[in-house]
């Protein structure tokens, strides 16, 4: 049985292998063809110095970027809809991408991110942790799902004024595409620089979110009888809002922002566990990664004039996921 916990170890190590399996994917994917003899070469540390360049230089980074932006996302999603006991609750639904990605839009926009790199994703951070903020104060009064789902779309939408204000009042088009190219979200040309960048970020993210499973777990009890299983949800509420801010916050700064991951992949793996919050972070982590990584291939092998923004295609999967669950979820309004 999918439910059994004899079966979550073969679902986390099979999630493991696809991550793996499609980060490599992502690896061998673009217009320079790697045969086996040049493959081997390389891993051996020599080869043609040119195709060195190609898969180390560019191939790796977006690669690992890819992996770990997905994993954050979906770890995420993950701890948001059971921290909120809500299944459509995901960072880009509540705004957390949205208010991330305005705090990385005023770095873009100042200058600041071209004078100092560790702005871009200190002030993604701190927009994440103001936009969330609200959000997790309001979840312990909410009374339906729609009331946490109208505050997000709050959060979201004031958000998106300031980005919008920020493309008006931009000194120069060439400024104003720039916000607009990152805002629509991509791994391309990224770098080990962004790597270093994201990785502590999402490193420490995810850490703090996995903490949470065995509180997240009593929550769904509610919250009286979670404080006398003995959680502390101030402590949880400080943790989950810390971690989801500088883990999200530091995976926009470098992927810009991309959404529905986080609502994706809980729904696709809820059925093959056993429904409880904790069973569903660290699978979410792993098919979170595989499902942007094989994204990210998909964008560059669909036949465009220039390579599809891999936001917008994240955008076009999730979009239906979230309204069919939004119809199903109207009873309760």
């Amino acid at each position: 049985m999918p439910s059994s916990p004899a079966f979550r170890p073969i679902l986390i190590a099979g999630l493991a292998a696809l991550a793996v399996l499609s980060g490599v994917a992502s690896l061998l994917t673009g217009p320079t063809r790697f045969g086996s003899g040049e493959l081997i070469a390389l891993i051996a540390g020599g080869g043609d110095p040119v195709l060195r360049a190609v898969m180390i230089e560019l191939r790796l980074p977006r690669a690992l970027i890819g992996s770990m932006v997905g994993a954050m996302l979906g770890l995420a999603g993950a701890v948001l809809q059971g921290y909120l006991r809500n299944p459509l609750a995901e960072p880009s639904v509540l705004g957390t991408s949205n208010a991330a990605a305005l705090g990385a839009v005023i770095a873009l926009y100042f200058g600041l991110a071209q004078v100092e790199p560790i702005t871009l994703p200190l002030l993604a951070i701190a927009g994440a942790l103001i936009g969330l903020a609200p959000l997790l104060l309001l979840a312990g009064r909410a009374e339906s799902p729609l009331s946490l789902i109208l505050a997000g779309i709050a959060v979201a939408t004031l958000a998106g004024a300031g980005i919008s204000l920020a493309l008006n009042l931009s000194p120069n088009p060439f400024a104003a595409m720039e916000i607009m190219s990152w805002l629509m979200g991509s791994l391309e040309d990224r770098s080990f620089d962004h790597v270093r960048l994201a990785l502590p970020c999402i490193g420490f993210g995810t850490a703090m979110l996995l903490w949470n499973g065995r509180a997240l777990d009593a929550l769904t009890l509610g919250e009286d009888a979670a404080q006398t299983l003995g959680v502390d949800l101030a402590a949880m509420r400080r943790r989950i809002l810390i971690g989801l801010a500088i883990g999200v916050g530091g995976a926009v700064a470098v992927s810009g922002a991309i959404g529905f991951v986080g609502l994706i992949v809980p729904h696709l793996l809820r059925p093959l566990g056993d429904r409880s919050p904790s069973a569903l972070l660290l699978p979410s982590a792993l098919a979170g990664a595989a499902l942007l990584s094989a994204a990210d291939i998909a964008v560059r092998l669909i036949p465009t004039d220039s390579e599809l923004r891999l936001g917008v295609l994240t955008a076009l999967l999730g979009v239906p996921v979230f309204l069919v669950h939004l119809l199903r979820e109207r009873r309760l309004w």
